[in-house]
């Protein structure tokens, strides 16, 4: 017999040894394996035996053999885990189950025995994060008097980030993803003085508004139409549904001059703000209206060289929207600007039709030069892909 078939049925001896719970008859063979050269597999069965016959802490150490050799085995992390815990280290532990799940296989591809394991090292994760954040807010509280309610959020979200509760937002645009632009959920007022010319204008609006409704209400359109075939993804419920609708006063860069007709005070509004101008993309404006107790699923939108203003005009009840891991409340009168090419989604949760007014401005932080470049650029490669 030669040696790696030697090797290979002592091995195989080890394992059944393991399965029959016998530890110390599978360290004989497997010492017995180990003369030909030490193995991945071996070195992990190794593990076990020790495991079983509760010396954790030289299991820990085979464990860290094992990971030399493959520092990336999902298993071997998830087994150190485990041991770390087995010795009361479970801070430790939580930052090794942590690392675990980032390289973890789809739960799909996983028998019944892992995906127990993947799912309680996740909540172990959990629970180090929020003992962290509390023993972080408990430690920084005498110093938070010190800021503003806009600073206070920012650190909040912060430290939550830091502590492991939460992910950084970032922007994922569809279309075009324009480099040093700031990944801010909410933008501050200040950067939009024309917010306050838009919230005093909340009645005007509305008063057309509910013209349009009881008179053309039919023509507000499902806003997610995929045609058949094409994948929903978290689509399904809203593709064309009437849950959640729309009626545009500008589309893709093209005034509605017959809708704009019906709501003139509202269109000359907007023609007054300093909406997004690209020929053939933007600007967009629209009404928005979900119906009740209808959810807008985390999506994200087409780029960030433009941000989304909305201002509430019927809030018939409780509505949230959330941009990254900022959630707040529509308010009557008030008015946001915010990045949606950060993951965001919306709730209507009253009883009656939820309506905003939406439409897109350019990001502060391009100057006119970059406007007309990043413009004329995105229509040559739509004429590129039209060629």
């Amino acid at each position: 017999m030669s040696y790696p078939a030697a090797q290979e049925r002592l091995l195989v001896e080890a394992g059944q040894a393991l399965a029959r719970r016998d530890p110390r008859s599978a360290l004989g063979l497997l010492d017995q394996a180990d003369q030909f050269g030490k193995t991945h597999n071996a070195t992990l069965n190794r593990a076990v035996a020790l495991r079983l016959l509760g010396d954790f802490q030289a299991s820990l150490l085979v464990l860290d053999d094992a990971l030399e050799m493959r520092p990336y085995d999902f298993m071997a992390l998830l087994a150190k885990g485990a041991m770390l815990e087995k010795i009361s280290q479970p801070k430790a532990a939580a930052e090794v189950y942590r690392n675990a799940l980032k390289i973890a296989p789809p739960r799909e591809t996983c028998p019944p025995g892992v995906v127990s394991q993947m799912d309680y090292a996740s909540q172990m994760v959990d629970r180090h994060a929020q003992a962290l954040a509390a023993f972080l807010k408990e430690r920084v509280e005498p110093l938070r008097s010190d800021l503003g309610e806009a600073s206070r959020d920012r650190f909040e979200e912060g430290l939550e980030i830091y502590a492991g509760l939460k992910q950084p937002p970032k922007q994922q645009p569809l279309l075009l993803n324009y480099p040093r632009l700031p990944a801010i959920p909410f933008y501050d007022r200040s950067l939009f003085p024309w917010l306050a010319t838009l919230e005093e204008a909340t009645p005007v609006i509305q008063a057309e508004l509910a013209t349009l409704l009881e008179t053309a209400f039919d023509e507000f359109s499902p806003y997610i139409a995929y045609p058949k075939g094409a994948p929903v993804n978290q689509w399904g419920e809203l593709n064309h549904s009437r849950k959640w609708s729309s009626l545009f006063l500008w589309r893709d860069g093209r005034r509605q001059d017959e809708v704009c007709a019906r709501c003139p005070q509202t269109a000359a509004l907007l023609e007054g703000l300093p909406m997004a101008d690209q020929d053939g993309f933007a600007p967009t404006a629209m009404f928005s209206a979900l119906q009740p107790r209808t959810h807008i699923p985390p999506h994200t939108g087409s780029s960030n060289v433009r941000l989304l203003a909305h201002l509430p005009l019927i809030l018939p009840g409780p509505a949230r929207f959330r941009v990254g891991n900022t959630e707040r409340a529509w308010k009557m009168g008030e008015a946001w600007v915010f990045d949606d090419t950060i993951e965001h989604e919306a709730w209507n949760d009253a009883d009656a039709m939820r309506v905003i007014l939406i439409f897109d401005v350019w990001n502060p932080y391009l100057d006119e030069g970059e406007k007309r470049l990043i413009t004329e650029m995105m229509k040559a490669q739509r004429d590129f892909m039209g060629t």
